[in-house]
């Protein structure tokens, strides 16, 4: 029996790389796409990467290709891929509105399409959602059409045995606070809203995302796993 393959978009750094890591330690066959730090992941040599921009219809058919000639099949699809361009109404214009749109739904959309006839009865897809509260309303609106959407993936999908969840991460201390110009002063000053009382890592959300598309969670589909260290359930005193 061949170990079981993954298909990580976004996974060249954060929380898909974390998640690359995390898999192949496990035995997993593992490809990753992205655009930045392509020559320079610090993934094992046999993960396999890939360069794609999720907005492209042409690069995800080179990736999905990519996926069949080197695996076969799919025991996971994380969709992981996405940008965050958070500000109010007045700050977004129709460029960083595209971009959220194009990149995080029309992406994950066109991904799973695609890659869906290599997906094994029994598989599991993974979606990343994110709290889209507090971020602006362009990004929450990104954001939010990706969970009625994993729904009804997740019943539409189910005949086939395959799971579709998502996870939401919290205050995860990852390279895309950099892009947006976040110092490290200023994410652990956030962490002190975070009951857990600290900033998340990659590798927190690896795990759960290991743990979703394992035999242990079988029995979940169009479920969204909130990984926040408590934000959203209540605040410190």
């Amino acid at each position: 029996m061949s170990a079981p393959s993954a298909l990580i978009t976004g996974g060249t750094s954060g929380i898909g790389k974390a998640t690359a890591e995390l898999l192949h330690s496990r035995g997993y066959r593992v490809m990753v796409t992205g655009l930045d730090h392509l020559d320079g992941t610090g993934l094992p040599e046999d993960v396999l990467v890939v360069r794609a921009d999720a907005r492209s219809l042409p690069d995800i058919d080179h990736a999905v290709e990519q996926a069949r000639r080197r695996f076969g099949s799919l025991d996971l699809l994380f969709l992981n891929a996405g940008v965050s361009r958070p500000g109010p109404i007045e700050a977004i214009d129709e460029e960083a509105f595209d971009a959220l749109f194009d990149i995080n739904v029309k992406g994950t959309f066109f991904t799973l399409r695609k890659a869906l006839p290599l997906l094994n009865e029994g598989a599991s897809v993974v979606f990343t959602v994110g709290a889209g509260e507090g971020v602006g309303s362009a990004m929450a609106a990104a954001k939010g059409a990706l969970l009625p959407l994993m729904r009804s993936l997740a019943l539409e999908l189910a005949p086939a045995r395959i799971r579709v969840n998502a996870v939401s991460p919290g205050l995860i201390n990852t390279p895309a606070y950099g892009k947006m110009g976040v110092s490290r002063e200023m994410i652990e000053a956030w962490a002190e809203d975070v009951p857990l009382g600290r900033v998340g890592a990659p590798a927190d959300i690896a795990e759960a995302v290991a743990f979703l598309a394992s035999d242990a969670a079988s029995y979940i589909t169009g479920d969204d796993l909130t990984v926040s260290g408590g934000v959203g359930v209540h605040t410190r005193p």
